[in-house]
């Protein structure tokens, strides 16, 4: 049986090193978390400190429920929104779908379109929930796919994801929905015109299982949201024993042989028996002393936080610009889109705005004066009192990665779209007491992949099975499709 560490350094205090950092801890480790933000979330703890400067809302509801059993907690307090997202074309026509989960039905999603548009709609939504069924094994809610397992999938269910294919042919539906279909692939940090037909199975995760606002019992720790489901993963991981040592950058990951042995802090250089890295994996790999390949990077954001006077409930809103592909000319030559898709998140008296941005932008943002320019283009949509605003440009999003990216490579392509396993080479080949978690590695972007990510790399140290938390299935509605 494998000898589990006796003492572990986790590098980051984002989702993905807060669930290793947790599981290694209730397995006896001692944890020390080391991060350079001064307080844990990640991406989600840049910007004002009582809201998320990142994720906003949840998706797979299932990965949080039985992450709360794992940890003896009480169920999470989940709430679906309904309907998912309110899309906004220039012209005012607006699009609510209904979530399977929560609806289950497709009636008041089909009520709102043409005949054509709800037949594309009913037969784009049955393929994304079969592309889905197909990789959820493989690719999500299983360990890194080994060349057996890639084999399986390729000669069971391929064919389905028309290799060769992309996104953006594969989901022509008119002017007001191909849009709208193309905009999930953003997910995962792909442009969509560029992204592999696969991706298709995104849209599944949200039409299918829905979105949902995670709110917590009132307690000192707690923020908002997901940010406050950070300070709960940090605080009862300090209540067993775990260090933080926040304000703490590594310089460098000491290695001798196939182990490393050290990190090098501005504090000093710290020593364990393993190591977990839930940095951006290209940090990681120039902490090794390694190049890391040049690949195209993914999409950045930029968001401005708003303060409101008053509540205005719970909502999220997508205002579509008056020509998609055009945003993706801009993004791709580097500059910041003029005519951006704006998300807004509505969270009581909090607003969160973010449209797509590129993750190293040709010439330096001028934040205050593109902050002020989407705010007007956003009060022309919908008129918002607004008290408060900071703004986060990818500048500020690289301070958690290599670059602006939010989720690293971009999954253009078959073999973008696959993430990197948890183990890297050193100089005498692969380290055997260091896993690489988070969003740039397998399964993905996203917080609820995040936990997976560090829940399952801590798990493969400790020598245990893999622990899908809670799987593929979403439960009642995913059937009426």
């Amino acid at each position: 049986m494998k000898r589990a560490p006796s003492s572990v350094i986790v590098v980051g205090a984002g989702f993905a090193g807060l669930a290793a950092a947790l599981r290694l801890r209730r397995a006896g480790a001692d944890v020390t978390v080391l991060d350079k933000l001064g307080t844990p979330g990640g991406k989600a703890a840049l910007g004002y400190r009582d809201f998320s400067s990142g994720p906003t809302v949840v998706t797979m509801p299932q990965v949080f429920r039985a992450l709360h059993a794992r940890l003896g907690w009480a169920a999470p307090q989940l709430s679906p929104a309904v309907p998912t997202t309110r899309y906004q074309a220039l012209d005012g026509r607006t699009f609510a779908p209904q979530a399977l989960n929560v609806a289950g039905s497709l009636e008041p999603t089909l009520a709102q379109l043409s005949r054509a548009e709800a037949a594309h709609y009913t037969g784009l939504l049955r393929l994304s929930r079969q592309l889905y069924r197909d990789a959820a094994s493989t690719f999500l809610f299983g360990p890194p796919p080994t060349l057996p397992a890639l084999a399986r999938y390729g000669l069971s269910h391929s064919w389905r994801a028309q290799p060769g294919r992309s996104l953006a042919s594969l989901v022509q539906s008119g002017p007001f929905l191909t849009p709208f279909w193309l905009r999930f692939a953003t997910y995962l940090g792909a442009d969509p015109y560029r992204a592999p037909a696969v991706l298709h199975n995104v849209a599944w995760v949200e039409l299918g299982g829905g979105v949902w606002h995670l709110t917590h019992p009132p307690g000192p720790e707690q923020a908002s949201g997901l940010l406050g489901l950070a300070a709960r993963m940090a605080a009862a991981a300090e209540r067993l024993g775990v260090r933080f040592e926040y304000g703490t950058p590594v310089r460098r990951l000491r290695t001798e042989g196939r182990r490393v042995v050290a990190a090098h802090t501005d504090r000093g250089e710290l020593h364990a028996d393993a190591f977990v890295s839930a940095a951006d994996v290209s940090l990681t790999q120039q902490w090794l002393g390694q190049h890391a390949p040049d690949r195209p990077q993914g999409v950045s954001g930029f968001a401005v936080q708003l303060r409101l006077p008053e509540d205005l409930g719970q909502a999220h809103h997508i205002f579509w610009p008056q020509e998609y592909r055009g945003e993706w000319q801009d993004i791709r030559a580097g500059r910041l889109p003029l005519d951006p898709t704006l998300y807004l998140h509505l969270d009581g008296r909090q607003g969160f705005l973010l449209v797509n941005a590129p993750a190293t932008p040709r010439h330096a943002a001028d934040r205050a004066g593109y902050a002020a320019y989407l705010l007007r283009r956003l009060q022309a949509r919908l008129p918002l009192p607004v008290t408060g605003a900071h703004a986060l440009s990818p500048a500020d999003y690289a301070r958690t990665a290599a670059t602006g990216a939010l989720y690293g490579n971009a999954p253009h392509g078959l073999s973008g779209s696959l993430r990197p396993g948890w183990q890297l080479a050193g100089p005498a080949g692969t380290l055997g007491n260091l896993r690489q978690v988070g969003g740039t590695v397998h399964p993905g972007g996203g917080v609820p992949l995040s936990l997976l990510s560090g829940w399952n790399g801590a798990g493969e140290l400790l020598g245990l099975p893999y622990d899908p938390l809670g799987g593929p299935e979403f439960g009642s509605g995913t059937e009426t499709a």
